[in-house]
């Protein structure tokens, strides 16, 4: 089932150049970019971004130490569209917590922040570099909040050549 999904390369990712071998981890596995952007957001948007939602799953202390990562630096957004997309991009990516992801993931072989480390200080968030929608629905919802419809594209790669 053809599925998209987004995918946000937080400020981390940006400063320490990153991006290109994050892309190409997707790219290599068959997803597709329909949209991509570089955005500086405001706190405005990053609370649309992490809703309230978040604040009754964890608390407000890490809602506010996610917003202030996210508005930290710019930030490239992807819409990534292929064969189960949701699920692919969070095993490519690995678990929220770098410590506990699998080398061989983005965040087992960039990032290594522990969630223990974080909570212990109140300055510091898990710099996780990445951002990958949970569920098809919360894909759908990031999708149209940080993309209008005329920003997402449709063409053909080798990939669909071969698998359709």
């Amino acid at each position: 089932m053809i599925e998209r999904t987004l995918v946000l390369l937080k400020p981390d990712t940006v400063q320490r150049s990153l991006i290109g071998e994050i892309i190409k981890r997707f790219e290599q596995r068959g997803l597709k970019i329909i949209g991509m952007k570089m955005q500086w957001i405001d706190e405005n948007f990053a609370k649309k971004h992490y809703t309230d939602d978040i604040e009754k799953r964890h608390s407000k202390i890490v809602r506010d130490k996610l917003l202030r990562y996210i508005i930290s630096g710019p930030i490239i957004a992807l819409v990534l569209e292929g064969i189960d997309a949701v699920n692919i991009v969070r095993k490519i990516t690995g678990s929220t917590y770098p410590n506990e992801a699998p080398v061989g993931t983005i965040r087992g072989d960039f990032a290594h922040m522990s969630k223990l480390h974080a909570d212990s200080s109140d300055k510091t968030n898990i710099k996780n570099l990445i951002h990958a929608s949970g569920n098809k629905e919360e894909a759908e919802q990031e999708i149209k909040l940080w993309f209008k419809k005329e920003e997402l594209h449709s063409y053909k790669t080798v990939h669909d050549i071969h698998i359709f």
